[in-house]
């Protein structure tokens, strides 16, 4: 049974190959990198401009806001479609893991979860994180899914 079978995923538009569910997948890891975004401003660690003068990988991320309100737009004005949100989630994923749990991460979890008196925090703090990353991946996967359908 697919996975479309067990949700209320009906298609949003006759034009397009992405799901009502589809948008869960955009949504959810934009909250999630906001909370992210939000952690480092608490933690005080790794925070570039426009919070400090100093231009840095915090700085460059905040570009994905943005390209995401692009996105949605080119997918709303039947531009883009599942596999251009696949590829964009699936670099999205990439950056990630690299700057925060590849051997050459940026702010590696120690950098996370560090800096809170609480560890408890801390945790709570890499999690948000690991489930931003997660949801992600799972957006692109489900993304190559949608768009795998839709060229056959």
């Amino acid at each position: 049974m697919a996975i479309e079978d067990r949700l209320p995923a009906d298609v949003a538009d006759e034009g397009s190959n992405l799901t009502r569910l589809f948008y869960l997948f955009v949504a959810l890891p934009t909250v999630l990198g906001l909370a992210h975004h939000v952690d480092h401003v608490v933690r005080g660690n790794h925070v570039g401009w426009p919070l400090t003068p100093e231009v840095n990988p915090f700085t460059y991320s905040l570009a994905i806001y943005p390209l995401l309100a692009i996105s949605l737009y080119l997918t709303l004005t039947d531009r883009v479609d599942a596999g251009y949100w696949a590829g964009f989630l699936a670099f999205s994923a990439g950056m990630l893991a690299y700057f925060h749990v590849s051997p050459w991460a940026v702010e590696p979890p120690q950098d996370v979860i560090g800096p809170y008196a609480n560890p408890l925090a801390g945790y709570l703090a890499f999690a948000v994180l690991l489930a931003l990353i997660g949801s992600v991946v799972a957006g692109s996967l489900y993304g190559a899914v949608l768009w795998s359908r839709g060229r056959s």
